[in-house]
């Protein structure tokens, strides 16, 4: 009896190490089968070569693509130039690297209506996501409410007082289910059960929601054995997947995390990549030659990657390593000024550094989540600072990194060097809406914005039917959710005017305001900002001055506290971390 049921559960029980439908295909495969004219296309993540093979199949059809995507910038802006996408919904629309600033392609598509754009939030987008794959109508948010988003988007949004009696508004924003996602993973069986890395970003939620299902390229084909001895980091399951696709480097110009699987490899994002199609896309001729030498005369990513060359792979390859920041800090060393005097932008992140330092030490936050940029370098210093004081504050990143220490050599939020410094990698519902807005928040913000008025409400969107600008990304999320935010924006009087055209983000848990030549801050509850603080130009610098100079490039007329304080200088060690962390002055050149 034993014998038999021993053969009985070898015949009946055993685990195949190679199991369902084999979906494998070729890139061509895949887009010309599952993709056609009309569909909303979501993009959940760095998918480079599957990407440019849909621009190679559909250049010159005019297919009237929806694109949804958090951020479209860099190759993403091929649909635009080749006229392939009726509408974008977006939380981001322009230049990512090195710094956030407007592309003049997005500005034509917007000024001409060639493309409709309508704007979310980074944490709102995933949540409309988020409902579509449950099968709700719609999901409640935080975000948007009181932003000019919320009439902007008032068929996919409404806000109802709560029906629970708690006096509170809530936001109510519709499901959204693409027809398609495109999804770029670590690896997959041959049926589609992928691995994604970590962080995750906007997550899987747009692959769990697409009506038609999605299309994965990854790194790696692997037996389903190997799926199931890591089946902690699958993330889509293959019954959702309708075609699979093995593309070597297929995140390129974006990078991929290994996550600590030692089978494989990561590689960094190709920031001189990103950088060429920056400048290539700022004049239409130039991006045109772009698309031509890099997609459409391209057909395989064999023929991509011989183009890139094994020795740019190799470097991609090597800064991963999780000491990689050291070779890369000591080789920008020569061409830093240690010695030089600070410049204005330098003065005002450091000022920054020192007050959300001594914030969280008489306010107790836990957290600081800071947005891209000039902010960013502050939050950074202050991190430092207090570790320095043995004060425990973690960094959060809104794409999914939480207690994160940022390693020199790269000023990017997001750069991947500082992935092994993270305590927890996650995704952006998890950071924008627990850590940043869920009900055990101890939060503080700090981000930037390009126009920021008296009442502290903030513009990175558009000047209405005049310019666009890139879109909210995370800040109104991170606004609308944290205890307290702290804004940074360099003096000017468009920078500053009375009243922003469009509110990203408004301005009520905005509680200062710091720039390039003061700090302003909204004193015993008041609704408007008063300069408490003033970054003298020079040593020599008097107050009376700097209040005059203040005025001048500023849209309102601003009340001084009556016991200004003077920001010292910028000591050796200040100027020494900020330069180490901006080598090249990225954020921080005049």
């Amino acid at each position: 009896m034993d014998e038999e049921i021993r053969s009985f559960l070898d015949a009946k029980f055993q685990i195949n190490p190679i199991e369902g439908a084999d979906k494998v295909c070729s890139l061509q495969d895949a887009i010309r089968n599952n993709v056609r004219s009309g569909q909303s296309i979501h993009v959940a993540n760095k998918v480079g070569g599957l990407f440019f093979q849909l621009v190679r199949e559909f250049w010159g059809k005019r297919p009237a693509f929806t694109l949804i995507s958090p951020t479209m910038s860099a190759y993403l802006l091929a649909l635009i130039r080749g006229n392939m996408i009726k509408k974008a919904i977006i939380s981001f629309a322009g230049n990512s690297y090195p710094a956030p600033a407007p592309n003049p392609l997005v500005q034509k598509a917007y000024i001409s209506d060639a493309v409709e754009f309508e704007n979310w939030t980074m944490l709102t987008l995933t949540q409309r996501l988020l409902a579509g794959a449950l099968g709700w109508e719609f999901i409640p948010t935080r975000s948007i409410i009181g932003s000019s988003m919320e009439e902007e988007n008032r068929e996919d949004f409404r806000v109802i007082e709560s029906p629970f009696g708690s006096g509170h508004k809530t936001g109510l924003m519709r499901a959204l289910r693409p027809d398609i996602t495109l999804v770029h993973g670590l690896a997959a069986d041959r049926s589609g059960n992928t691995i994604m890395p970590y962080p995750l970003g906007a997550d899987a939620y747009g692959a769990w929601a697409s009506k038609e299902g999605v299309i994965v390229s990854v790194e790696h084909i692997v037996p389903t054995d190997y799926i199931r001895s890591h089946s902690h980091l699958v993330r889509i399951p293959s019954y959702m997947v309708k075609a699979v696709c093995e593309v070597p480097y297929g995140a390129h110009p974006g990078g991929l995390a290994n996550n600590g699987i030692p089978q494989f490899e990561g590689y960094y994002d190709d920031y001189e990549f990103l950088t060429m199609v920056r400048d290539a896309s700022m004049n239409e001729n130039k991006f045109m030659s772009y698309i031509n030498d890099w997609i459409l005369s391209l057909h395989t990513q064999q023929e991509y990657l011989d183009k890139l060359g094994k020795d740019r792979l190799r470097y991609l390859k090597e800064r991963t390593k999780p000491h990689s920041w050291v070779v890369e800090t000591m080789a920008a060393v020569p061409g830093v000024e240690f010695e030089k005097e600070s410049n204005s932008l330098e003065r005002m992140v450091i000022a920054g550094s020192r007050y959300i330092a001594d914030l969280c030490k008489s306010r107790g936050y836990s957290t600081i989540l800071a947005g891209a940029g000039l902010a960013n370098l502050a939050a950074w210093m202050a991190a430092y600072r207090l570790r320095d004081e043995k004060i425990d504050v973690d960094l959060i990143a809104e794409i999914g990194m939480f207690g994160y220490l940022p390693r020199p050599s790269d000023p990017t939020i997001f750069g991947m060097q500082h992935l092994p410094s993270c305590k927890m990698l996650c995704n952006i519902e998890t950071v924008l809406g627990i850590m940043v807005g869920g009900s055990t928040t101890n939060c503080l913000g700090a981000l930037g914005a390009a126009q920021v008025d008296k009442y502290g409400n903030g513009n990175s969107t558009k000047v209405p039917h005049v310019f666009y600008i890139v879109g909210s990304g995370g800040a109104n999320d991170v606004v609308a959710g944290c205890r307290e935010a702290i804004v940074f924006t360099p003096m000017g009087k468009e920078r500053l005017p009375e009243n922003v055209p469009y509110i990203t983000f408004h301005g009520h848990n905005v509680k200062t305001l710091i720039t390039d030549v003061g700090i302003f801050e909204k004193l015993n509850g008041q609704e408007t900002f008063t300069l408490t603080a003033y970054i003298p130009y020079g040593t020599a610098i008097r107050e009376e001055e700097a209040i005059k100079g203040i005025k001048r490039l500023m849209g309102w007329d601003v009340e001084v506290a009556p016991q200004l304080k003077k920001i010292d200088l910028p000591s050796y060690e200040e100027k020494l971390m900020l330069r180490l962390f901006d080598p090249q002055g990225i954020y921080t050149k005049v």
